[in-house]
């Protein structure tokens, strides 16, 4: 077993109690399918390299610096040392500010996830930070250097452990009411919001992220198998072409009205009451009543 590399090792403060820990990636692209770029003619790997875009030359490393645009083409240039020594110095301690409310941050700030570990020497006081979290139902907001930049993490128990997760900053999120701007205002009431309601409750469940593959990655690991093995090569399936529906009659197809399948509520409601006045209003035993119904034929 491969023991994963921390990406980061430093300290968590709480009031004057600290314990060395350690940051790991929760989460890993690694495992995924991996493409080289070759040259089609030689079948040679090629490699990148930056070119001025006006001679077309090569630039080597030591001659690249960065610049930031002020007009069209004009640029003032940053030396690394320039950037190095305005990037805040690291001392690698996790500040805990202020405990909250699990549920006060919106998961639109949530950035990347991480698993925050113990030193050996530090379990005491870790334990104790984990279980009074927990006791009290809080997560913990800090902050410190991570890769150069001061972010904010949110630092949750997990399991056995502490999860903290990076934190988008206030101006990297969008605003919601520019994505929803052009959403009208409309009011769903009826019929069509109990069918929406009946839909929702028959597709309850849980989340289990091992029932969710990647059908991509799925999909490009045996077009890889295949070409090893010299088959054919696997096709997709054209979807079908989606046609636009009426929304009531497509939510009354869903929910199986007028089908075998349950109804909803309202509708199961109504059922009742017709036979509940149907077996009120019938005839005595013996007595005569008209049928409307069609005459039932006989074979033969």
């Amino acid at each position: 077993m491969v023991v994963p590399r921390a990406n980061w090792k430093g300290f968590i403060k709480f009031g004057e109690v600290a314990c060395p820990v350690a940051l790991y990636s929760a989460a890993s692209a690694s495992e995924r399918i991996a493409f080289n770029t070759l040259n089609r003619k030689t079948g040679n790997r090629v490699k990148r390299e930056f070119v001025d875009s006006e001679t077309g030359d090569p630039v080597e490393r030591d001659e690249q610096v960065k610049g930031y645009e002020i007009e069209n083409g004009q640029y003032i240039v940053l030396e690394p040392e320039d950037v190095a020594a305005a990037v805040p110095d690291s001392d690698k301690t996790l500040k805990i500010d202020a405990f909250i409310p699990c549920r006060e941050i919106d998961d639109v700030y949530f950035d990347k996830p991480y698993y925050l570990v113990p030193d050996k020497m530090g379990t005491d006081a870790f334990i104790l930070l984990r279980d009074g979290m927990k006791k009290a139902k809080v997560a913990a907001i800090a902050r410190t250097v991570l890769f150069r930049r001061v972010r904010t993490v949110l630092i949750r128990p997990h399991g056995k452990g502490l999860i903290a997760t990076t934190l988008n900053f206030d101006y990297e999120v969008r605003s919601p009411e520019d994505a929803f701007e052009e959403l009208p205002d409309l009011k769903i009431e009826g019929e069509m919001l109990e069918l929406a309601e009946h839909i929702i409750g028959t597709k309850k469940g849980s989340f289990d992220a091992s029932r969710f593959d990647d059908r991509y990655e799925t999909a490009v690991a045996e077009l890889v198998k295949a070409k090893i093995e010299g088959r054919a090569l696997p096709r997709r399936k054209a979807p079908p072409a989606w046609k636009p529906s009426d929304l009531l009659q497509a939510l009354r197809e869903s929910a199986g009205v007028g089908t075998a399948k349950a109804e909803p509520k309202r509708t199961a409601a109504n059922a009742k009451k017709r036979a509940s006045r149907q077996k009120t209003s019938k005839p005595a035993a013996g007595a005569k009543s008209k049928s409307t119904a069609a005459p039932t034929r006989r074979a033969g």
